[in-house]
This record gives structure tokens, sequence and C-alpha cells, in this order.
């Protein structure tokens, strides 16, 4: 029986293997056998885990996961074996789906603009008690939609916005309240809240652990200002991870930038420290494996691109480590070329400069795995041009990039 099922584009295959890390497939015994002319999605469990569970342990405060960068239950599952019990959600629907698999999860619905409905939803039917907002409309909107009072247990987080950083994805120009209004939004979810917080996001993929001290530093003139007490500080995601030709700091020396900014603000003993790490913990976690339908001089056509798993590797220009894969003989050429990818739909656009060192005879009918993908991969696949099918299996492989941090070594 085949190990790998298809899925359509943003279907989230809900299955569990049910076999230890060591009696899952490798990648390449899983392309001889199955021979995948679709993408095949690679699941690695046990580097999500693995990158979970030093997280957790290293983070001086609380693990909220993202969901939005992957919300794939098998890497749901991961996440909770390595230790992961709180969840960052943007959605009704990633409400429900974690609520689903782990009743006793935290969850805090970290959108600033949320339907009314699906504050609703997570408050009534879900048991979520924590909203984050960024302008007064949205504290009038949850204070409506779950009738709630500090009595309640209601949680009120206020976004900041920061100023344009260095992150390679900027964040600051969609949401986050400016620091007066901040402050001013601060004291008038005071009353209603049992937990009142502020959160920030420096940017996702930020290479700078002191943007996280400026951000703190610029929040705790925001908590003066205010001049009320708080319960929550939110220093947000962006952690980055390795990519061909990017090599992060060490994730400890994140930590002790924001521990250290986090300890300057001298706010009360027991203000919680929380943070929503999504690429951190499953970048490494997740490849795909691509199928060349034409070579063309120094390009190959393969059978996923820009609308499916690699949004990342168009126009952003992410580099991600490739190698090539051959059942059989020929053995290929060691000698190495850099490719450009063109992915199957009729757009033009659906192209991925890399480059991508591959063996210089590649060719029709080869694969290619494409690694660090576990991140903004597969969630960001759409049904353009039809090409809206994949298949998914977990795989025993370790991670393309190994990491040289001791602590996610481990």
């Amino acid at each position: 029986m085949s190990l790998l099922r298809s899925r359509a584009a943003v279907s989230p295959l809900r299955r569990d293997l049910g076999a230890a890390v060591l009696g899952l497939p490798a990648v390449d015994d899983l392309v001889a056998v199955e021979r995948p002319e679709e993408p095949m999605h690679c699941l690695r469990p046990e580097a999500i885990a693995a990158a979970a569970r030093a997280f957790v342990s290293g983070f001086p405060g609380e693990t909220l996961y993202a969901v939005k960068c992957n919300p794939e239950p098998a890497v749901l599952r991961a996440l909770w074996a390595g230790g992961v019990r709180r969840f960052d959600c943007a959605s009704a629907a990633e409400v429900a789906l974690v609520r689903s698999m782990f009743p006793e999860a935290g969850i805090h619905f970290m959108h600033p603009v949320k339907a009314r409905s699906a504050i609703r939803e997570a408050w009534g039917r879900h048991g979520v008690r924590d909203f984050v907002l960024d302008s007064a409309d949205e504290l009038a909107k949850i204070l409506a939609e779950t009738g709630a009072g500090a009595a309640d247990d209601l949680g009120l987080v206020v976004r900041l916005a920061l100023p344009k950083g260095e992150a390679v994805y900027d964040l600051s120009g969609k949401f986050g309240a400016a620091p007066a209004e901040a402050a001013a939004l601060l004291r008038a979810a005071r009353p209603h809240a049992a937990r009142l917080g502020v959160s920030f996001h420096v940017g996702s993929q930020c290479l700078e652990p002191l943007a996280w001290r400026r951000a703190l530093a610029l929040a705790g003139a925001v908590i003066r200002e205010a001049g009320v007490p708080l319960e929550i500080v939110d220093v947000g995601g962006g952690f980055p991870v390795a990519y061909p030709g990017v090599e992060p700091p060490a994730l400890g020396s994140f930590f002790a930038e924001i521990e250290a900014g986090f300890e300057a603000l001298d706010l009360p003993e027991g203000t919680a420290l929380w943070a929503e790490p999504g690429r951190a913990l499953v970048a490494a976690g997740g490849s795909v494996v691509v199928q060349v339908q034409l070579r063309r001089d120094g390009a190959l056509y393969v059978n996923d691109g820009v609308y499916g798993a690699l949004s990342d590797a168009g126009l952003p220009g992410f580099a991600f480590p490739v190698r090539l894969i051959r059942p059989g003989a020929p053995t290929p050429s060691s000698a190495l070329r850099d490719f450009a990818l063109f992915g199957p739909t009729c757009d033009s656009a659906d192209r991925m400069r890399g480059p991508f060192p591959l063996p210089d005879d590649a060719r029709e009918g080869d694969w290619i795995e494409i690694g660090q993908l576990g991140a903004y991969g597969a969630c960001l696949r759409t049904g353009f041009n039809g090409f809206d099918r994949a298949r998914i299996v977990e795989v025993r492989d370790r991670p393309m990039i190994e990491t040289e941090d001791p602590a996610l070594a481990a």
C-alpha cells in the first residue's frame, strides 16, 4: 500500500501514520518506489519536535506557536510532542482546528482585526479568552461580541506599531497602533480586562537580536505613558532560520536580548512574557519533492511553483537547499550548475530565479528535493490553473540544513 495520500490545495490532510520516527520511510526510498508525478511534501516530525523542545526550554517565557506558519495536523502533533501547549491563532478555522486536536491547549486570538462571528465563535464555542486589538473600534467589537468584563476572564492585548526595520518581511505597514494611541488603548481596555498586555512584531525572518531590545524599550515607554498595570508582554515572532547563504545568530542571542529588555522594563513580578514563533519551529521540518518536466538551457520546468509551495522562492527571492534525486542509473554528474526553476502554471511570473545548484546533467524525469519549506510552504498553496494537488508523507530524514546552534541540535 502506498504511504502517500493526495490532497487538494488548502485542504490539510488529517491523519497519523502511527509509526515511530525510525519506522518512517526515507525520502529517496519513497521516490524510488512511488515515482511521484505530483509534488510530494515531506514532513520531518522529529526535527519539528526537537526545534520546539529547544525553543520552549530556552525562551524565558511562554511559547505560542503561530499556526498560520503551518497548520498541517501532523506538524501540530509534532509541536505538541515537543512541549508546545499554547497556540497563536488568526482565524476561527485555526481556533477550531487546534481545539479539536488539543482540548486543553491555550488558544490566543492574535489577529488585530477579526470578524464579529469569529470573536463570538472563539469565545462561546472554543473557550478562547485572549484577544489582540490595535484600535478603539476593535476593542468595542470584542467587548460587544463577548459581553465580557474582567470577571469573565477576558484577556486584551494591544498591538504596538513599530518603525520599519531590517527584517526580510517587514510587517510594520498593516497592523499596530502608534505609541500614543497604544497608550490610550491600554487605558481604555484596563477596566474590562482580567489580563492586559502589549504586543509587537519586529518582522518575519529578522536577523538582528537587538531589534527585540529596541522594541521592548518602545513598549516600555508606552506602558509608562499609559499609567496602568499590565500582566502580559508579547514579543511576537520573527525568529529566523538558516537558508543557503544566510546563517542567523544563535537562537540564544535573541533570547538574551529579549530577557535583558524585559527585565529593563522593571514590571511587577509575575508579569508574563510571551513569544509567537512560527518559522523557527517548523522551517527545517518540511521539504517538497518536485519532478522535472522539461529542461531548457539553464532553466528547469518543474511541477510546483510560486502558486504552490514555492511562493517565497518567487518574488521574495529566497534561496532554498536543493538536491537531485535520480533512482537507479545513471548516477548524476558531480559537476554542479546554477539553475532557475519555472513552475507548472501558464503565468510567466511563476519563476524562481534561485540560483539552485544542481548536477549539470539534470533532465526531464529527475526529482528535486527542496528543503526548509516547513514554514509558509504548503500552507500558501493555491488552486490556480488547476495545479492544486499534492501528496504528503512523514519521513525519517534529517533536515536539509542542519543547525549549528547547540540548543537546536539537541
